[in-house]
Parts: C-alpha cells; sequence; structure tokens
C-alpha cells in the first residue's frame, strides 16, 4: 500500500488532480437544449470526444481553436448570433495542457415548467423546444450552470444537457402550490382522491396546520429542495449509463436558477458565484474540499472503517508519523475536534490519513481534491479496489437571493466561475474588474457583460511568456481550464 500510495502522491506533486417576470421569454425550452456542439456537429445520446457548449454555436474551424492549447483563445457566442438570456456574457479558455481537451461545460437555457397532467385527463406535456401551448398551466425559470470535469469530460457533457431536465421535472408538482400563496399543503393527495374531489366541485386542501407540532414550510425551501433531488437524480443517472454512454470522470457542478424573484445557486464542487451590488461582493457559494469538509469525511470514516480498505485512518496529524515515533505523543484531531490535542501513538496511526495535503493539494485518499460533485461511481485509490465515491456528496449547497428585496441597477451582476478563474483572483480582484469594464460601456450596451467574462477569463490566463502563462505581476496565470457567466441582475431588458 505504501507504494500504491507514493505512486498517487506523486501524480499530485506533479499537479495530476481532479478536477422574473410572467412574460414568456422568446426561445423557451421544455425538453432540451443543454447540448453541445461537437467537431461532427450530431446529435445522439452518446456523449462526443470533444464538444462546446452549443450556445456557443461554433464552426468547425472554431471549434479547432478553441481546442489549442498554445494560443488559447478565449470563446465568446459572437455578435450577430443568438444572444443568451438576460444579455448574459460568457467566455472560456482551454487550459495549458493540463488535459487533452477543455473539460469544463456550461449551459444557459429558459426552461417551461408544465403542471403534470391531472387523472381527469390533462393533455400530456409535448417533446421540442417550441413555443409551447399558452393555455397550459405552468410558469418559466432561467438556468445557467457551469460543469467542471476531472479525468474526463464525460460526466460535466451529460450533466450540461440534462441537469435543467432533472429541475424541470423535480418542479413540475409544485407549479399550483408555487403560485399559491398559502403555505404548501403538508401531503399531497392521491390522483383518485383528486379526481372524486373534482368531480363534487371541491378543491382539496390540507394546507393549513391542523396540529399544533407541524413545521411550518416555506415554497422557498421547495424549491430548494427540487434542487437538491434534481442533483441525486443526476447523478443516478450519471451512474446508470456510465457504461453504455462511455461516460468517464465526475464533475463539479454550480447552477443558478431565477425563478418568482429569487436566484437560486446550487454548488457542488470547487467552482464559485458572487453578486457584485453597488461595489459591494455577496458570496453566493463556498468550496467544498477535502479542508472544508474534513469533519464530515471523518465522521463518515469513523461510522463505516471498512471504507478505509484497512489502509487509512480516521484521524488527521500536522504530518507523516515515522514508525520511530510509535509511543510518542503527536498533535492529532479527529471528527468531532475543530482544535488539537495530544495523543499517543500507536500502531493503527502509521496508516496514510484519510485527508492529505493543504490549501489545493489537500486530497481525499491522495486521490480528489474536491468532496462533492456528479460522478466518480469508478474512482478507487490508484492500484486498489478501496472505492472513494461513498466520501464524495453530489448534494449542493443553495443560497438564494431575494431580487424583489433590492434596487438593482445594470452594474449590479451575478458572476459564475470555476475554479481556473478563483484559484488566481479573489473576489475583490474579480470586482474591480467587473466595474472597470461596465463603466466603460454605456448601461444599455447588450454586449458590456460578455466584454466583463472575457476580461476575467483573459487576466486569470494572463499572457504567454518565455516562463508559460503569466499575470501582470509575473506570478503564474491559470493553467487550469476557465468558464464564467456573467449576469445582470437589474436594468433595461433584462427582466424577462
Amino acid at each position: 500500500m505504501l507504494l500504491r500510495v507514493r505512486s498517487a502522491v506523486s501524480h499530485l506533486v506533479a499537479g495530476l488532480g481532479p478536477g422574473a417576470g410572467t412574460q414568456p421569454p422568446a426561445e423557451p425550452r421544455r425538453g432540451g437544449g443543454g447540448g453541445s456542439s461537437g467537431a461532427g456537429g450530431e446529435e445522439g445520446p452518446r456523449v462526443a470526444a470533444f464538444c462546446r457548449p452549443a450556445f456557443l454555436q461554433l464552426t468547425p474551424e472554431e471549434l479547432r481553436r478553441a481546442d489549442d492549447h498554445a494560443g488559447r483563445a478565449v470563446q465568446s457566442p459572437r455578435d450577430g448570433r443568438r444572444r443568451l438570456p438576460w444579455s448574459t456574457g460568457y467566455a472560456e479558455v482551454i487550459n495549458a495542457g493540463k488535459s487533452q481537451h477543455n473539460e469544463d461545460q456550461a449551459c444557459c437555457e429558459v426552461v417551461f415548467v408544465e403542471r403534470r397532467p391531472s387523472p381527469r385527463g390533462r393533455l400530456p406535456c409535448r417533446d421540442g423546444s417550441g413555443e409551447p401551448d399558452r393555455g397550459r398551466k405552468g410558469f418559466y425559470f432561467h438556468y445557467w450552470a457551469l460543469f467542471d470535469g476531472h479525468a474526463g469530460s464525460g460526466a460535466a457533457v451529460m450533466a450540461s444537457k440534462r441537469l435543467h431536465l432533472h429541475i424541470c421535472e423535480q418542479l413540475r408538482d409544485l407549479v399550483d402550490i408555487l403560485q399559491d400563496p398559502s403555505p404548501p399543503p403538508i401531503c399531497l393527495q392521491h390522483d383518485a382522491e383528486l379526481s372524486q374531489a373534482e368531480g363534487n366541485g371541491e378543491v382539496p386542501s390540507d394546507a393549513l396546520p391542523r396540529f399544533h407540532l407541524e413545521k411550518a414550510v416555506s415554497h422557498e425551501s421547495l424549491v430548494i429542495g427540487a434542487i437538491e433531488n434534481a442533483f441525486k437524480h443526476m447523478d443516478e443517472q450519471i451512474e446508470q449509463e456510465r457504461t453504455s454512454q462511455h461516460i468517464s470522470g465526475g464533475c463539479c457542478a454550480l447552477a443558478a436558477v431565477y425563478l418568482m424573484g429569487k436566484f437560486y445557486v446550487a454548488n457542488a464542487g470547487d467552482s464559485r458565484a458572487i453578486i457584485i451590488r453597488n461595489g459591494e461582493i455577496i458570496p453566493m457559494s463556498r468550496e467544498f474540499t477535502p479542508e472544508t469538509e474534513r469533519q464530515r469525511l471523518q465522521f463518515l470514516a469513523f461510522l463505516r472503517p471498512e471504507l478505509l480498505g484497512k489502509e487509512f485512518t480516521h484521524l488527521e496529524f500536522p504530518r507523516r508519523i515515522q514508525p520511530k515515533e510509535l509511543g510518542k505523543k503527536m498533535l492529532y484531531r479527529d471528527q468531532s475536534m475543530n482544535g488539537w490535542a495530544y495523543k499517543k501513538i500507536e500502531e493503527d496511526d502509521l496508516k496514510f490519513p484519510l485527508i492529505y495535503g493543504e490549501g489545493k493539494k489537500a486530497r481525499v485518499m491522495a486521490t480528489i481534491g474536491v468532496t462533492r460533485g456528479l460522478g466518480d461511481h469508478d474512482l478507487k485509490v490508484f492500484s486498489s479496489n478501496i472505492h472513494i465515491k461513498p466520501f464524495l456528496s453530489c448534494f449542493p449547497e443553495v443560497r438564494v437571493y431575494d431580487l424583489t428585496q433590492y434596487e438593482h441597477c445594470p452594474d449590479d451582476v451575478l458572476v459564475l466561475g470555476t475554479d481556473g478563474l478563483w484559484d488566481v483572483t479573489n473576489d475583490k480582484e474579480v470586482a474591480s474588474v467587473v466595474m472597470e469594464v461596465l463603466t466603460s460601456y454605456e448601461p444599455n450596451d447588450p454586449c458590456r457583460y460578455t466584454m466583463v467574462a472575457q476580461e476575467l477569463v483573459v487576466r486569470s490566463r494572463g499572457v504567454l511568456k518565455e516562463r508559460g502563462w503569466r499575470l501582470p505581476n509575473d506570478k503564474l496565470g491559470s493553467g487550469d481550464d476557465i468558464s464564467v457567466f456573467v449576469i445582470p441582475l437589474g436594468g433595461p431588458g433584462n427582466y424577462m
């Protein structure tokens, strides 16, 4: 095992890691549209070898340029092509050779959620992406998402095509509930009960609390639950189809949903989102890494030590323990501790720690540097049969921002970025770039947010010099894939 761990750590050192209104929009989606454009331009269930987001509408020549590690040309939606909803800005660039292709994926859609048909024979949902029947009961949500793939792009590609459909499916049971100001019903009635009640002209409802111990559940929490379940079902779909669809690896997932005046930002991984409002920075996510989730991981290993394969210890020490230190007292901490204490070193403490490394180099079982995301169902410790998936969670943390509580100007934005942006650019620097670029364009210029996204990507990538890609301060620029959405929160034409 020691040889296997040393080999895994050598890979780590070498840098190989994981990785509002009610008016309908102009181009809604109901069944899909989150696809990607590939070199062959073919649509189908099988994951393409290399593809970029469909909304970029890249020509074959542009697609080849997007795959060039040497030039690292920034890609954005071109003028004259279909604009993204809300005048959203987007830009991306491939890595500097970290992986064969750009393993990031993105999706931007407007989705129509139709109420599930009742047993009395309401028309079912029709497939297609055309204009929905205006007489049908439902609502729209806007959707933006970034997927940062690792160990292959398969999971990221599938998630970019399917996650918004899972969210839509989860929201279908909530169409009437979310549009009714009364409290949500504690228990939904069976179809037979609904049919009988409708036949008698009654409107059944148990929304009002009948017991003093019933919890009050908000509409907001129902949307959060729908998004959480959608992530779970997306992960299950990847697991079920990974063989037939040739899906490798996994991906971090960051999604923003705008619904009924609120933004729901869901994050599973190390991508991040911030709101910049009147110069103020409002974090809308946090990173999920071995360090930030140390106690959750240790607690699981403590409860289920068989997951460690008799090769790892759930305890954390400041450094590796040497056999000659047996019997000595050394600093440690376990799943219940935030601080440190001393313990006598025993034989089991010589095992490799569950969490090893610090900062961006921290890894779970010397293998993966993120602890939440989609996929990774076949991930094992190097040259072993120890599965890592049990320690990885597909559930996102969802944060909510109520747009109706504030007056927003055209310079207020929500920025979504993969870790290629945040690894070299902090929140204040991002905010500074946003304000600098936006002030140089007219407030009603629809291209201004794309220009912000491009500038954020360029400044994080740096300029190619003799010693690699460098920032203005001569520090290393990001060698990772970089993808950025810039979503305006206010201003003319932004609310649809």
